[in-house]
Formats: structure tokens, C-alpha cells, sequence
């Protein structure tokens, strides 16, 4: 195990649901506060210790604030905060919030230029220090089709609604999500990187994420039966100092019910993804101080494959291209066998089920965007995950091998 996650910020894209007015006051309630310290040890950051904080109905009562920091003894620093699920009134379809992040790493594996290609290696890493920083304002509205037409926000906070059709305008939850942000990567010592002709080397970019989603599950905690649709497109109009770039991003999701094994599995459920992406700026070129420079984005902005979601054996931006494709697939179970309520510490918290899995993901990246090219020597990843709900929140463990090396992982929700 080369590496353990930290991702608060998927912390805070853990939904936290609760009953939304249909008045135009809100009813009375009471904010639940939760604060959790901890600490790990890993080879990439040493010893680490931190604190997490949430508060479940803080201002409102569907909405939720969380904070979480960490220290490590190697000198590398992480913080999040979040807000999320705020809307102006109780009948209004926005939901509002934001996301800061912030992290300072020392002595990290980085992939740049060439090493990130799909011909690339481990031995292509270099070692370095840097500072990330990702901020995001998120506006969200909710259209009234579907299970919105007659129940609003409600529909998009319900864990729980039955699926009664097969196009947006009879089923599920159609919403578009206007994402402004910052994004940004510098390092300490980047005369350690080799230089790449034309490319849009800034340690900056801001632009405006627009996201379509059509979710069309049964359950968004754990989904049995159903459909996701998602698809997303990233502009950054550049500025005077850096060029301009375009991307879009597909993903797909499906669930299939298989039914119970006899009185060892109450639950069986197949799970697939397919996620594809390109860049159609990538050949076109501007004048920025001077110097051709392709409209591309960085590559910590660009697409990529590795990380949290698809190739999972892999750390974050291992491959990054023009193009990407992904497959994953996914077989959960819930065993009739649950013992979590009686294990220490678990006992403190409300904990209905917990899910084993078994995973497989496939995919590459390119530099164009061809369907055949996409579908060679594509790298992959296998592995085994514990998941539970605590407290309305999804909670995965897993642990994943691949060609490169293996990866454990601590997050929340479901990677799809």
C-alpha cells in the first residue's frame, strides 16, 4: 500500500438529507454537531493528525457545513471547508453552496509531461513539493420534471423515490449545476521538471463548470435499479497571461437488481460506468507574451484518469490527455451477516448495512479523440471494497491493485 486518501472534499459532497419546508417559514429544528479527531500513518505523508467537524442543519434545515484540517510530521498540511444544500426560500429550486480547498505537500510523486501519457511508467515520477489550492462556488437548480414536477427540492434531497419512467420528463431528478472556480498548482523546486513545447505551463486557472445531470436512481445512497446521466462542460476563457481551453465530460451509470442469495446475501446488485472525455481546443494555438502556446488546460486541470473514481490502483492525474474512456464495473452485496451495530465504536452510531464489493476498472487517455485508439492498451485495475452507511453517510473503504502499484483508499460515497 503506497498511499492512503484524505478527500475532504468528497466529505462534503456526502449528502445530508433531511425534511425541507413547504411553507414559507422553516420549522423548528435542532442543528447536530458532530466533531471527530484522527490520525494514520503513511509512507507519502508520515505521521498525520487532524480534526473533521460537521453540522447537519446549520442556518437551514437541509443544509450542512463541515471543516477538517490535518497536520503531518513530514511538514504537509490539508484543509477543507464546505457549505452545501442552502437555497433563498423554502419553495425556491436552487441549491446553493461552496467548497475550499487547500494543501501544502512535501516530498510527492508527480507526473508531468510525458509521464503522464498512456506509454508512460512509475519510474517517469518526480519527486516534488508543492501547493494545491481548489475553491467553488456551486448553484444548482432543480427542474420541475420528473419526480421534481410536483415535490420540488424534496426530490433532490430524498434519499428514496421510485423510479416511474425512462426519460426525464416522467422519472428521477433533472437539475443543472453552474460551478464558478480556482484551481491551482505551484511548485517549490519546478526547475526539476522538464520544459514542454507550447504547452500552457500557469500555475492558475479559473472558468465556469457547467454540469447537466439526470439521476434516475431508486436510492442515491445505495441504488439497486436505475440509471445516472451526467454531462459536463469546462470553459476557462484565459487571460492576458494564459490561454483560453474547452473540455467536456460524459459519464453513465446503470444498476441492475439481481435479487438475494437464499440467507447469505440479502441483496445483489451488478454496477457499470462508462465515462468518456475530450479537449477540443487541444490543437488550436493563441499568442500569450509572445510565444505560440496550444489552448489546453494544465494538466491538474486537465482530463485525466487515476485517483478516487476510475483506475483506482493509480493516484490521482497519473494520466492525463487530450481524450480519455472509462469502464468500471462493479458486483455488491449485502450479506445477511451484520454485525457492525455490536462492534465497538460503531455501536455509537445508527449503522443499517454495510456492503462488500468486488471492482474492476479499464481505461486510457489519448492526444485525439478516436474511439479505436481509446480502446488500445488500456491500463486497468481490480480490487475489493467494505462500505457502510453511518448516519445517512456512505462510508468505502477499498483497496486496489494494477500494473503500477497498489492504492488504499478511505472516502465516502459511492464512486458511482
Amino acid at each position: 500500500m503506497k498511499k492512503l486518501a484524505i478527500p475532504f472534499s468528497l466529505l462534503f459532497a456526502a449528502s445530508v438529507n433531511s425534511a425541507v419546508a413547504t411553507e414559507q417559514a422553516w420549522p423548528e429544528y435542532e442543528p447536530d454537531i458532530n466533531v471527530v479527531p484522527f490520525a494514520f500513518s503513511t509512507d507519502s505523508m508520515g505521521l498525520s493528525v487532524g480534526v473533521a467537524g460537521l453540522i447537519k442543519g446549520a442556518g437551514q434545515p437541509q443544509s450542512a457545513v463541515i471543516g477538517a484540517g490535518l497536520m503531518s510530521d513530514t511538514g504537509t498540511w490539508i484543509s477543507y471547508f464546505g457549505a452545501s444544500n442552502y437555497t433563498l426560500s423554502a419553495e425556491s429550486r436552487w441549491l446553493l453552496g461552496l467548497e475550499l480547498f487547500s494543501a501544502s505537500y512535501k516530498q510527492f510523486d508527480y507526473f508531468v509531461g510525458e509521464g503522464t501519457s498512456n506509454d508512460s511508467s512509475i519510474d517517469d515520477a518526480i519527486v516534488a513539493d508543492a501547493r494545491e489550492d481548489e475553491y467553488r462556488l456551486k448553484a444548482r437548480y432543480i427542474f420541475p420534471i420528473g419526480a421534481a414536477k410536483s415535490n420540488g427540492l424534496m426530490a433532490a434531497l430524498r434519499p428514496n423515490r421510485p423510479i416511474s419512467g425512462s426519460v426525464p420528463w416522467e422519472s428521477g431528478v433533472t437539475s443543472i449545476e453552474f460551478r464558478p472556480f480556482y484551481k491551482g498548482r505551484s511548485f517549490a523546486n519546478s526547475g526539476l521538471f522538464p520544459p514542454q513545447d507550447k504547452a500552457n505551463n500557469v500555475e492558475y486557472v479559473y472558468g465556469l463548470e457547467t454540469r447537466l445531470d439526470w439521476d434516475n436512481r431508486n436510492n442515491s445512497r445505495n441504488p439497486t435499479d436505475g440509471s445516472r446521466s451526467q454531462f459536463t462542460l469546462t470553459v476557462d476563457p484565459g487571460s492576458a497571461d494564459r490561454a483560453s481551453w474547452v473540455k467536456w465530460e460524459a459519464s453513465q451509470s446503470w444498476f441492475w437488481d439481481m435479487g438475494p442469495l437464499g440467507e447469505l446475501l440479502d441483496q445483489q446488485v451488478v454496477a457499470f460506468n462508462i465515462y468518456t472525455a475530450d479537449t477540443p481546443t487541444w490543437n488550436q494555438t493563441e499568442t500569450i507574451d509572445g510565444q505560440e502556446t496550444y489552448n489546453r488546460p494544465p494538466e491538474f486541470a486537465a482530463n485525466n484518469l487515476g485517483g478516487l473514481y476510475r483506475l483506482r490502483s493509480f493516484q490521482s492525474n497519473r494520466y492525463v490527455g487530450r481524450s480519455a474512456m472509462s469502464y468500471s464495473m462493479e458486483y455488491r452485496v449485502l450479506p445477511d451477516w451484520q454485525p457492525l451495530g455490536d462492534w465497538p465504536i460503531f455501536n455509537w452510531y445508527d449503522v443499517p448495512w454495510w456492503q462488500w464489493v468486488a471492482f474492476a476498472d479499464v481505461g486510457r487517455v489519448a492526444d485525439e479523440y478516436n474511439l479505436v485508439e481509446l480502446h488500445k492498451d488500456m491500463k486497468w485495475s481490480a480490487g475489493g471494497a467494505v462500505r457502510f452507511q453511518v448516519e445517512g453517510i456512505v462510508i468505502r473503504t477499498e483497496m486496489a491493485w494494477g500494473s503500477e502499484e497498489s492504492m488504499f483508499r478511505v472516502m465516502v460515497n459511492q464512486p458511482f
